[in-house]
C-alpha cells in the first residue's frame, strides 16, 4: 500500500500563487504512480559520469560533506577504459559505503568504425555493430562482474537480452542488475515495457518526457525509471529541478540522476581530461544537494528508499528459449 502523503501533489510556489488568485488547477490523484521499490521507498539517487577511482573519491568526499545520500554511482566511458586495478578500487570504495557501482559495457556506435552516427540522421545510434561489438560487450560484462561489479549499463537491445540470458544461465551472477542508457532511452509505454521484458532492471528515459508521459509509462510497467534532473548538453541540457517532487509522484520508483549541463564532454575518459572530470564530479554532487533541498522545502523529501538497497523487485521478462 502506497503512503498517501508520498503521492500527494506538490508544486513550487503554489501557496503564494493561490493567495494571489493565480493557483493552478488541482492535479489528479490518479496520475500518481502506484509503484515503489522493494523494501519501501519511491526514489533513489544516482551520481553519473564518475569515470574512475579519482573521480569516485571526489564524489564520495563531497557527498559526505554536503550530506547527499547516494544509492548508485555510474560511469559512462566503459569497462574497457579501466584497468583491473582501477575497477577493483572502485568496487571496494563503493562496497564500503553500500553504494551500487554501475559500469558501461562497450564498444558502441559512437566509437567504432561506423560513420552513421555522425550523419544528420544519426543512423544506428549507440547500438553494438555486428557480432564482434556484442562480443566485446559480453567480455566487458564478464570481466567486470568477476571483479565484483554488480550493475552493468547497456545501450543496445540485443546486448541487453544477451546479458539477461547470461545471468539466467549463471554466466553472470544472478543478482547482476542491467541498466538501460539514456542514450537509447524509450519514449513511450510500449517501448519501455519491451526493455523490461528484455531484462532491464532500470530504464533511463529521456529528460524531455512530459509528466503525462511518465504517468502513461507507469500504467504499463513497474520497472525502476532513471531520469536526469539536470541533463548533460548532449542529452538536451534540460534542467527540471523544480519538477522533482512531481517527477517522483508520477514516475516512482525512480532514480534521481544528478547530471550537469554546460559542461564539456568527457567520454571516453583519459588522464588528459582529469581536471574537468574531477571538477564536474564535485559539482554533480552539489546539484544533488540543491535537488534534495527543493524536495525538503516542498515537504516531499520523504519516501527515499533505504540506502544500500539496489534490487528492482519482481519484473516481467520474455521467456528464454530452451
Amino acid at each position: 500500500m502506497t503512503d498517501a502523503s508520498a503521492t500527494a501533489p506538490r508544486r513550487p510556489g503554489e501557496q503564494a500563487l493561490t493567495a494571489l488568485g493565480l493557483g493552478a488547477p488541482a492535479l489528479d490523484p490518479a496520475d500518481a504512480s502506484p509503484h515503489s521499490f522493494p523494501g519501501g521507498g519511491r526514489w533513489r539517487t544516482e551520481v553519473p559520469s564518475c569515470e574512475g577511482p579519482e573521480a569516485l573519491a571526489v564524489v564520495l568526499k563531497e557527498a559526505s560533506r554536503l550530506d547527499v545520500p547516494v544509492h548508485r554511482i555510474s560511469q559512462g566511458s566503459g569497462v574497457w577504459m579501466l584497468t583491473d586495478a582501477e575497477i577493483t578500487e572502485m568496487v571496494e570504495a563503493t562496497a564500503e559505503r553500500d553504494i551500487e557501482l554501475c559500469l558501461f559495457t562497450g564498444p558502441r556506435g559512437t566509437w567504432d568504425i561506423g560513420g552513421s552516427t555522425r550523419t544528420d540522421s544519426h543512423g544506428a545510434g549507440l547500438r553494438a555493430r555486428g557480432h564482434d561489438a556484442v562480443a566485446g560487450c559480453v567480455e566487458d560484462a564478464v570481466r567486470a562482474t568477476e571483479l565484483g561489479v554488480k550493475c552493468l549499463l547497456v545501450a543496445d537491445e540485443g546486448v541487453l537480452w544477451t546479458l539477461h540470458r547470461a545471468r539466467t544461465a549463471s554466466i553472470l551472477p544472478a543478482d547482476t542488475t542491467l541498466k538501460v542508457s539514456a542514450l537509447v532511452g524509450p519514449v513511450n509505454p510500449a517501448s519501455f515495457a519491451v526493455h523490461e521484458h528484455l531484462g532491464a532492471d532500470s530504464v533511463n528515459v529521456p529528460s524531455d518526457l512530459t509528466l503525462a508521459h511518465l504517468t502513461e509509462i507507469r500504467r504499463v510497467s513497474a520497472a525502476p525509471m532513471d531520469m536526469y534532473i539536470e541533463a548533460p548538453d548532449d542529452l538536451g541540457g534540460y534542467v527540471r529541478m523544480y519538477e522533482v517532487a512531481e517527477l517522483i509522484r508520477r514516475g516512482a520508483p525512480v532514480y534521481l540522476k544528478f547530471g550537469l549541463a554546460k559542461a564539456p564532454g568527457i567520454y571516453p575518459y583519459g588522464h588528459h581530461l582529469r581536471e574537468v572530470a574531477l571538477s564536474t564530479a564535485k559539482e554533480r554532487v552539489r546539484r544533488g544537494r540543491l535537488a534534495l533541498d527543493l524536495l525538503a522545502r516542498h515537504g516531499a523529501d520523504g519516501g527515499m528508499a533505504p540506502l544500500g538497497s539496489r534490487l528492482p523487485g519482481d519484473l516481467r521478462r520474455f521467456d528464454i528459449p530452451s
